[in-house]
């Protein structure tokens, strides 16, 4: 299909995002969510999660989302995606691969050492994010790679690593010298917090500038 090429083009282009945030319950509700967004700055990337709202709920986040990251040039992707859901791509989860008939556009999955990475690969993601990198409470309890051994993990991977967990700027550029193409975060992207300010600017001369792909349909079909 012609939105897979064209997110395999921009793949290969390097012109992917260097920073996304990653949705879920913690940012709050929906005007939370949007607010969040809206600090991004352009040309990063939005992985729609919320996982525990019903899809109609969803569905309507992800209606007040997409407006939001058109304007901003933000890249639009759906975790778990269901009939109907329009976005720029999907991010793959739970072990799922990709069905042989590609549709999607722009493909997104997480990794947790340097196994699953290949087996992303395999899968056909277009983008890696690795995590938990630092302790973290989206994994809480979990071991953290560390610096040695994320940079260990990405050595030879075909597509870009994204950083996840526990990120802040000094530790992005840290993990930049060891191979991650970008960092992504979940409440420390929270627009009111903090760390927002600090990791935005991190960022914003290094995110690409691209605008959003054509936007495609996602189908559930048991896949994702």
């Amino acid at each position: 299909m012609r939105a897979a090429s064209a997110g395999r083009g921009r793949a290969r282009a390097g012109r992917l995002p260097r920073l996304w945030l990653l949705t879920d319950e913690r940012l709050g509700g929906l005007d939370e969510a949007r607010a969040a967004v809206a600090a991004l700055p352009a040309g990063a990337g939005v992985v729609l999660r919320h996982r525990s709202w019903p899809e109609a709920a969803r569905a309507a986040l992800l209606g007040a989302l997409a407006p939001v990251c058109r304007r901003r040039r933000l890249l639009l992707l759906v975790a778990h995606p269901w009939p109907g859901a329009r976005a720029d791509g999907v991010h793959l989860s739970g072990g799922r691969h990709l069905p042989r008939r590609r549709r999607f556009g722009l493909v997104t999955a997480p990794a947790h050492d340097a196994r699953s990475l290949r087996e992303a690969c395999a899968a056909g993601a277009d983008l890696l994010f690795l995590s938990p990198v630092f302790p973290t409470a989206s994994h809480p309890g979990a071991r953290a790679l560390g610096p040695l051994r994320f940079g260990l993990a990405v050595r030879g991977v075909s597509r870009p690593v994204v950083a996840l967990g526990g990120m802040d700027r000094r530790r992005a550029r840290r993990l930049a010298a060891l191979g991650a193409y970008g960092f992504a975060a979940v409440s420390a992207l929270r627009a009111a917090s903090p760390s927002s300010t600090m990791l935005t600017s991190a960022e914003s001369s290094k995110a690409a500038s691209i605008s959003p792909a054509r936007a495609i349909t996602s189908r559930a079909d048991g896949t994702m």
